[in-house]
Formats: structure tokens, sequence, C-alpha cells
């Protein structure tokens, strides 16, 4: 099985847990912080794939690292060690967060800007965007890019939309070489 499918599988059954509980902002919440430890600290995932540490260890090690998260967070967790896919943490917690935005009608943006934007600039894109890809708003991740000169590029899913400076210019390059 591959393993997008199996992140699938576990975000599906921890997504149906959570929707059940009425948890899914929690969950998802707790599943970006997760995901943003695990990028800070690689070696997290190595030291629960190590073969030396008992399977009781690594449950420990899981329940004092994650102890402020909720107990469905920490058993998947801990499941997910069991069946040694610790490498698939983070494309669990995606594909949870994807199954989330979905129920609520919200996807995810990445927008790179040459400032910091402001949240009335935010929503001004959250709204008119969101209705581009058929959804009700976008959760912004706002990226400063000052290669851009001016301007604003926007990525949602495999969309993107660039109103850049940088990218009229290079644009205009191309159709004044061709």
């Amino acid at each position: 099985m591959s393993n997008n499918a199996v992140a699938k599988r576990y975000a599906t059954a921890l997504f149906e847990l959570a929707n059940e509980q009425n948890l899914l902002e929690l969950i998802q919440g707790e599943l970006r912080e997760i995901k943003k430890s695990i990028k800070d600290n690689p070696e997290l995932i190595n030291l629960l794939k190590l073969p030396k540490l008992s399977s009781d260890k690594k449950k420990q090690v899981i329940k004092e690292i994650f102890q402020s998260s909720s107990p469905l967070v920490v058993n998947t967790l801990m499941l997910l060690s069991d069946r040694h896919r610790v490498d698939e943490i983070t494309s669990v917690a995606d594909e949870f967060i994807e199954l989330a935005n979905s129920n609520r009608g919200i996807a995810e943006a990445t927008v790179y800007s040459i400032r910091p934007l402001t949240a009335s600039e935010s929503a001004a894109i959250s709204s008119v965007f969101a209705q581009k890809v058929g959804r009700v708003s976008l959760n912004i991740e706002n990226i400063i890019d000052t290669e851009l000169l001016g301007g604003v590029k926007i990525r949602i899913g495999n969309k993107i939309f660039d109103g850049s400076l940088r990218g009229k210019l290079d644009r205009l390059e191309r159709s004044l070489i061709s």
C-alpha cells in the first residue's frame, strides 16, 4: 500500500473520531503544532525509529513530548509508532487538515508578498480567491519574498495565481523573445 493511502486511512479514522466528539478544530490545531515540531526537530522521528528502543519506551517518549495533546492525537501517534509508521506522522497530519478543511469549506493558501499582509488584505484575498477554488474561505499562510518586487503570488493546492511584478516582467520577457 502506498504511503499516501496509509496516511489517508489513519487520517480518515482520526477525522471520524474527532468529528463524532466535536473536536475537529482542536485536533487540527494540535496536528499543525506536531507538524511544526517535527519540522523543527527532525531527530524526533529518528528517535522513534530506533530499533534499540522498545515499543513501551517509544510510547513513553510520545506521551512525554505530546502530553498537552488530546488523547485522540496521542493514541494515534502511539498507534503509528506500534505499526512502524512514524515516518507518516506529517502525512497523516496533512491528510487530516485537508479533510477538516474540506468539511468546513476552507482551503489552505500560501500567499507570497514583499511585506506582511494586513488583516484586511488577507480577508480580501480570502474572499476573492476562495470563490475561484470553490471554497468558503482560505486559511492563509503569508510568506515574505522580496524577489517579487511588488504584488502577490498565491498558491492554493496545485493552482498558482501570479499577480506579482516579477511574474509580469517574466511573462513580458517571454512574449518579447518569442
